[in-house]
């Protein structure tokens, strides 16, 4: 039972948590560099740092797309929330995305947050979500079927196409480009 919590908390983040002495000194540095050229933000609390996936590759491919502006989305099951009792993510939260070292890339900002059942995700989040416009609903579907089944599977759940997507759209408003 331990291992599937444990799973259920990594799958609900899809990333890899942090505490504070665990944090990369590139995260203190961009959020330091982020609000001295954004004073209004000057107050706000450094925001949790996490990375995309579970693996080094994609995870290093999503903080890019990141960066480029071109993914602008995230997706988790709603089931992941539930199960860690959660709270889903808020409009205008702050996150700073990291390669998989922990290396800070961008910081998003949470702009809409949708609870969508898995066969119903259009065309145009997915591309948002994907970070492209070739298949990007078959890409996404693929990707999303594939690690949801991967994740419920190791808790004894099966997917459906009726199971509940938590939609996170965001904009990079900050990455390493700007040092």
């Amino acid at each position: 039972m331990r291992n599937v919590v444990i799973i259920l908390l990594l799958a609900l983040l899809s990333c890899k948590g942090e505490t504070e002495s665990e944090i990369d000194q590139s995260v203190y540095n961009m959020w330091d560099d982020f609000t001295k050229a954004n004073p209004e933000f000057k107050q706000e609390e450094l925001p949790e740092s996490w990375f995309f996936h579970n693996n080094k590759i994609d995870a290093n491919r999503l903080a890019q797309l990141v960066v480029s502006g071109k993914k602008q989305a995230d997706s988790g099951l709603y089931a992941w929330y539930k199960a860690a009792n959660a709270d889903l993510p808020s409009v205008g939260a702050k996150h700073i995305i990291t390669n998989f070292e922990g290396k800070a890339q961008a910081i998003i900002q949470i702009k809409k947050v949708d609870t969508i059942p898995f066969n119903k995700i259009s065309e145009t989040y997915a591309k948002m979500d994907m970070g492209t416009n070739i298949s990007a609903l078959k890409k996404w579907k693929k990707a999303h079927w594939d690690f949801f089944s991967q994740t419920l599977e190791e808790s004894g759940n099966k997917p459906t196409e009726n199971m509940l997507v938590v939609c996170e759209s965001f904009e990079t408003i900050w990455s390493i480009n700007h040092q």
